[in-house]
């Protein structure tokens, strides 16, 4: 059985989850409302205030969506009551980050600067201090979309191994090489 897809989704105060006939779960909170397409082989039922989900047979793709539409709908339900953030650094001498409404405009180190476009689900902010890297900051409901779009505004300048250069997440510890040996 799988360990993450038998525990029950706990369904705090404040949040009301909806099974679709076609099996598509739609989860409303105070943050807002979230919608998830679940396999037709994959039974839900809400027993109080729990979501059980469980898998007819023991086959390895009824056991990998087991979990997977369990973690899935836990995302939701999380999204919904307090959200997700997720801030990345921007690692570089003449390295900025600015931002009007959900159009973010980046320099960094090309000849250009690069507009890049948030989608309206998100929040977005930079924050841009003397003497610190600039950093930028999204926000919303959606663990998918942060994910995706934090990931897309990294593979813009990755961080280089040699000095760290480049755009990378907040905390994140990169693996960095020896320079050049100096010579006789």
């Amino acid at each position: 059985m799988s360990r993450i897809g038998k525990k029950p989704v706990v369904i705090p105060a404040g949040v009301t989850i909806k099974i679709g006939s076609d099996n598509v779960v739609a989860v409303k909170g105070p943050k807002g409302e979230l919608k998830q397409a679940v396999d037709r082989d994959i039974k839900l039922e809400i027993v109080e205030n729990e979501l059980i989900i469980s898998r007819p047979t023991d086959q390895i793709r009824h056991r990998a969506m087991h979990g997977l539409y369990r973690a899935l709908i836990n995302n939701l339900v999380t999204g919904v009551t307090e959200g997700y953030k997720r801030n990345l650094e921007l690692v570089g001498v003449g390295y900025k980050a600015a931002h009007v409404g959900n159009t973010l405009d980046l320099a960094l180190g090309y000849s250009h600067n690069i507009i890049f476009e948030i989608p309206s689900e998100l929040k977005l902010n930079t924050l841009t201090e003397k003497g610190k890297n600039p950093l930028i900051s999204l926000e919303g409901i959606d663990k998918q979309l942060i994910g995706q779009v934090a990931a897309k505004l990294r593979s813009l300048r990755k961080p280089e191994p040699y000095k760290g250069k480049g755009v990378k997440y907040a905390g994140e510890v990169l693996r960095r090489k020896a320079g050049k040996a100096a010579g006789k």
